[in-house]
């Protein structure tokens, strides 16, 4: 199971320097192998239309609707209010790193803030 961060989706639907080493994980992903929390969606929906415009981001929300979406419940938002606190991490990164502990799942991601983390596969 992985959650691919936002960072690595927006790398893709925005053709950053990252784009093709994201291409194998986007184009595996459905609902038995990915987790994606809400606020991922949130600032990938948010990014792309900003750079791509709304017809770009309604398509990488299709996309990210591909996996599982989970919501931020009770349960995440403690989990990821005492990582926040124990690793230093916003708010985002945080809620991240719960739904990828809470589901046992990898987190794939270029984001500095996760590099060195247990459960982290960072991408140069």
């Amino acid at each position: 199971m992985i959650l691919l961060d936002s960072y690595g989706w927006i790398e893709y639907f925005t053709d950053g320097p990252r784009a093709k080493k994201y291409e194998k994980y986007v184009e595996a992903i459905n609902e038995d192998n990915t987790v994606i929390p809400t606020i991922v969606v949130y600032e990938v929906y948010r990014k792309v239309k900003a750079s791509a415009g709304e017809e770009g981001a309604i398509e990488a929300y299709a996309q990210l609707r591909r996996a599982r979406i989970v919501e931020l419940d009770e349960r995440i938002a403690l989990r990821a209010a005492d990582v926040s606190l124990a690793l230093n991490l916003g708010m985002a990164d945080a809620v991240v790193y719960a739904t990828a502990q809470t589901f046992d799942a990898k987190v794939v991601t270029s984001d500095v803030h996760f590099k060195g983390m247990k459960g982290v596969e960072f991408i140069e």
